[in-house]
């Protein structure tokens, strides 16, 4: 132990593990810039919606519903939360009590650890074989941003780069286009990886220019705002070529899309 503090001391803190390869995802499906999209990931999914996109829960919603998005000519993208443990969920017990950090605000739901992807990885596998074998197109991973919150676990942006990074590239080979949700201080690393962004309150927050560069590399950037006025964002949002709507936190059905 002694001689491991003293090669600290005089050769600094080991090199952080560099992040792997991005895996290409050929032939996958992949959002236009401007592409019209709903976000409802509660209730009865209302496909009468007439969009190019819809982002739904990865349990709730059947194959079937999947089907008949398909045949009425839009995407379906599933949503799943990587970041967080969700009491409710079937998988539930499959994730040992070592790796639920502190409650993220949400009832029943608290942060994972995600420095334990020897744990955190067979678990993520399955829901992404659940995507991928429902026919989704692509799949959105939710709390990827746990290092920038009080998680109960001393994460740093290294952790959650390496954790976001594996998520993109698992999705990849399963065949499954990926969003980058939120997480806008790290997107110049990890837009080789992702293949759109998803954002909430970029606007509110001001921080929406870190977003730009997806929208440069032909990749499209979805959003919403839930405090601010459609006047308070929108022409903002479509001179930088964002698809953004207004909803509600409960994301149901309601929806103000700004184009």
């Amino acid at each position: 132990m002694l001689v491991a503090v003293l090669a600290v001391l005089v050769l600094g803190a080991p090199p952080a593990i560099a992040l792997p390869d991005p895996v290409p995802c050929d032939g996958c499906w992949q959002p236009e810039l401007v592409t019209s999209w709903q976000w409802q990931l509660q209730g009865q999914i209302d496909r009468s919606v007439d969009v190019d996109m819809y982002d739904v829960d990865a349990f709730d919603v059947p194959e079937r519903v999947i089907t008949k998005i398909h045949d009425q000519g839009a995407a379906a993208v599933c949503y799943v939360s990587a970041g967080s443990w969700e009491d409710w969920r079937p998988d539930a017990d499959a994730f040992p009590d070592d790796v639920l950090g502190r409650k993220n605000g949400w009832p029943g739901e608290r942060w994972l650890d995600i420095r334990e992807l020897h744990v955190l990885q067979p678990i993520m596998e399955a829901r992404m074989d659940l995507c991928a074998n429902k026919g989704f197109d692509g799949i959105e991973f939710d709390n990827v941003d746990g290092f920038q919150n009080r998680t109960g676990f001393d994460l740093t942006a290294h952790d959650q780069a390496r954790y976001d990074s594996w998520l993109a590239n698992a999705a990849h080979e399963r065949g499954l286009s990926v969003a980058l949700k939120n997480d806008v201080g790290q997107v110049k690393k990890l837009l080789p990886y992702f293949d759109f962004a998803l954002n909430e309150q970029c606007f509110q927050y001001d921080e929406c220019d870190r977003l730009l560069p997806f929208v440069d590399a032909g990749k499209a950037v979805f959003g919403v705002e839930y405090r601010l006025e459609t006047d308070e964002f929108c022409p903002q949002a479509n001179a930088m070529n964002f698809n953004f709507l207004k909803k509600k936190w409960a994301l149901r059905v309601w929806r103000i899309p700004c184009r």
